[in-house]
This record gives C-alpha cells, sequence and structure tokens, in this order.
C-alpha cells in the first residue's frame, strides 16, 4: 500500500462530529508495523468514547477502537513479517493513540503479540480486551489459590 492510496476508518472529529471517512496513512500514527484489520470489537469503552458524555478520547480526530486483529502488511522490526497474524489490545489505542474502527493501522511492535494458531482473528476478537481481562484475572488468581495451598 503506498502513502496516497485510501482506505475507510471510523473517525471522531469530536465528542459530537462523527463518522466513516476516507483517509490515507498520513492520518494514522506513528508506528514501526503497518496492519491491514481483519476485526475489531466493540468494548464498553469504545461504547463510551463514541457516546461522546464521557472524556475517553484524549485527542481529537481519533479513530476509536481499542483492540483488533490483522494481518501485518510491513514491518521495520524483525519480530514481525508480512502475513504474520497479530493481535493488539491495550495501549491507549483508541484513546491516545489511533485505533482500530479502521482498515489498516500503523502501530508500534511492543504493542503488538502474535495470534496463538489455535485461535482465529475472529475469535480474538469474540473474546476481546473483556475476555482478555477476564483470562488474566482467571490466571492471577489460581496462581495465587495455589501459593497458598503450597503453604500448608
Amino acid at each position: 500500500m503506498d502513502n496516497n492510496e485510501k482506505f475507510k476508518a471510523f473517525v471522531m472529529e469530536s465528542n459530537t462530529k462523527k463518522g466513516i471517512k476516507i483517509i490515507d496513512k498520513s492520518f494514522l500514527d506513528d508506528g514501526d508495523v503497518f496492519v491491514k484489520i481483519s476485526f475489531s470489537s466493540f468494548n464498553y469503552k469504545d461504547g463510551l468514547a463514541i457516546s461522546g458524555k464521557t472524556p475517553i478520547l484524549r485527542k481529537f480526530p481519533m479513530i476509536p477502537g481499542v483492540d483488533f486483529c490483522g494481518k501485518v502488511i510491513n514491518s521495520s522490526n524483525k519480530s514481525f513479517k508480512k502475513g504474520d497474524k497479530v493481535i493488539l489490545n491495550g495501549w491507549g489505542v483508541g484513546e491516545n493513540h489511533t485505533g482500530g474502527f479502521s482498515q489498516f493501522a500503523r502501530v508500534k511492535s511492543k504493542w503488538l503479540i502474535k495470534l496463538p494458531k489455535k485461535i482465529s482473528e475472529k475469535q480474538s476478537m469474540i473474546i476481546g480486551s473483556a475476555g482478555y481481562t477476564a483470562a488474566l484475572c482467571a490466571i492471577l488468581i489460581n496462581e495465587n489459590v495455589k501459593k497458598k495451598t503450597e503453604k500448608f
């Protein structure tokens, strides 16, 4: 994809002015990995951001979408190569950095993780940030229970 090629994104111009716009790469934040987005989930925080009633977005214009998955188009980081399937959630994406409600994203490589082979791109976004957070909590609870049980 060249720098002038256009694509669609849901853009918040302000808390009240929003919609699908045709943009190019120059609209996206800086980063070392360029991703073609396959799926993005609709998180509670995204709903708050789009409603404009809660100050979720830190700057305008902004592409919301706190998480997404997709395929690497190009990367200057050796950890990611063209075709790698990746997931992103968190890191202020969709709040401080252009997010997942777009056909493409440019992000920092340290924000990405490779999609586990046993999970499809669609499944990863069905799980979304909420499911991911719940899983992390369950793991921590389980580890804590094991530690306490081992002491007896």
